[in-house]
């Protein structure tokens, strides 16, 4: 039997070293080949790391968030034959090969394991000491919470030890211990310290980025939105089967590409250590996505360029990817101006965070029926507040109230959007 190292390779683009994610393996386990290890984030992507060979692991080199340089071995296993360990001479002598390099921390499954999107680390005891934290979905831990388990006493048959609705059966089947009183009013203790990685660590890195390095001002707007919600749905209606259903967005967009020309300090990133606005033609507008992970920006490139449907079609695609966690880097970079939307639960107001190194973000909240007064006469519109937020560098009160004023009226009579 032999030794194989598995080092961090070079993912390329210049990267020095990554972030560990999630483990994939545990020590103890055999593996085959290609099977999937580890996941590693650079400043660029997430990247899944296989093994290039079968074997046992030995031990595992590094906890989830600690970093590794390219070159630091991750994966220590035990294969059949001479591994990676050995060196042979030319005259063919064999004899053991210089020491891998300076290890990064040795990798101790965590005693409080945590519920994680994506991705969770293999935990090698399904059985916890009291004040651990087990692996179980938020369904679980509420029925075990109105049941008066202590989740921490349950066995986990789940993968990693996860605690399933079947487990709580047995548990109780089995008369286990339970907490003093199963009353849904009964007091909760207990606290869990989430450590920020991977791709939350770099959500938390950028808006720390763009709230300390850029002047925020937001301007709020009040728009009817009765004509554009009419027209919406009369288009809606007649689509054809292969056509997506329009959702706000697209008009949106039309109506950003069609006001921007007039704006140009607005659709612009600002290099601020440079101390150079670059000012875009095109526009390729951001589109702030939840996913499972955290809010990611695909990005819509050449907007002017494409119709409603078109617009409709690329927004759903770029949706999809993203949270498949498959966009690819060109997908995710590039954006001039964003739009960040919460749908129907977008609220009254809201203050967006500029997407760094972009000079603006809009924002559309939530759109109601609102009595609103017309021509003397009180009448139920569809209102909705338009948020946005500016750099204050590049970006002056007085331009950034004439562009929001500008696609409030296009967005209030939708017609002058298609109009040459």
């Amino acid at each position: 039997m032999g030794r194989f190292v598995f080092k961090l390779p070079d993912v390329g683009e210049g990267t020095a070293e990554a972030e560990i994610v999630a483990w994939h393996v545990r020590v103890g386990d055999s593996i085959h080949e290609d099977q999937h290890l580890v996941d590693v984030m650079t400043d660029k992507a997430t990247v899944e790391m296989t093994s290039p060979v079968a074997g046992k692991i030995v031990s595992l080199h590094g906890e989830p968030g600690s970093m590794a340089p390219v070159g630091a071995p991750l994966v220590e296993l035990e294969v059949e034959g001479a591994g990676n360990q050995i060196a042979v001479k030319a005259n063919g002598a064999v004899v053991k090969a210089p020491p891998p390099p300076p290890k990064l921390e040795t990798a101790k499954p965590p005693a409080t394991p945590k519920p994680a999107p994506g991705p969770v680390q293999a935990v090698p005891e399904t059985l916890r000491t009291f004040g651990g934290k087990p692996l179980a979905a938020p369904a679980v831990r509420q029925r075990a919470h109105e049941l008066g388990i202590e989740l921490q006493f349950v066995q986990g048959s789940g993968s990693a030890g996860r605690i399933t609705h079947a487990d709580l059966d047995n548990f109780v089947a089995r008369g286990g211990p339970a907490s003093p009183t199963s009353s849904v009013l009964a007091k909760r203790e207990g606290e869990e310290q989430i450590k920020l990685i991977g791709l939350r660590r770099k959500i938390a890195e950028k808006m720390q980025e763009s709230k300390r390095r850029i002047p925020h001002f937001a301007y709020v707007e009040e728009i009817d939105m009765t004509e554009l919600e009419a027209l919406r749905m009369q288009i809606n209606k007649a689509r054809q089967p292969d056509q997506p259903k329009l959702t706000l967005l697209p008009f949106m967009m039309r109506a950003l590409v069609r006001i921007l020309p007039e704006f140009p300090q607005v659709n612009a990133r600002f290099d601020d250590e440079a101390g150079i606005v670059t000012r875009f033609a095109p526009v390729h507008i951001g589109i702030a996505t939840q996913t499972q992970h955290g809010l990611i920006v695909p990005v819509v490139k050449h907007a002017e360029a494409l119709d409603l449907w078109q617009a409709a079609n690329e927004i759903a695609r770029l949706a999809a990817l993203t949270r498949d966690g498959k966009a690819t880097r060109d997908e995710l970079t590039g954006s001039t101006i964003t739009i960040t939307s919460l749908g129907p639960i977008g609220g009254v107001v809201t203050t967006p965070v500029i997407n760094h190194p972009e000079v603006a973000i809009i924002g559309p909240n939530a759109s109601i029926d609102r009595p609103v007064v017309r021509d003397g006469m009180i009448t139920v519109r569809k209102m909705m507040n338009l948020s946005s937020s500016f750099d204050h560098r590049v970006v002056d009160g007085y331009d950034a109230a004439q562009f929001i004023q500008r696609v409030k009226a296009l967005l209030e009579h939708p017609a002058l959007m298609f109009m040459q």
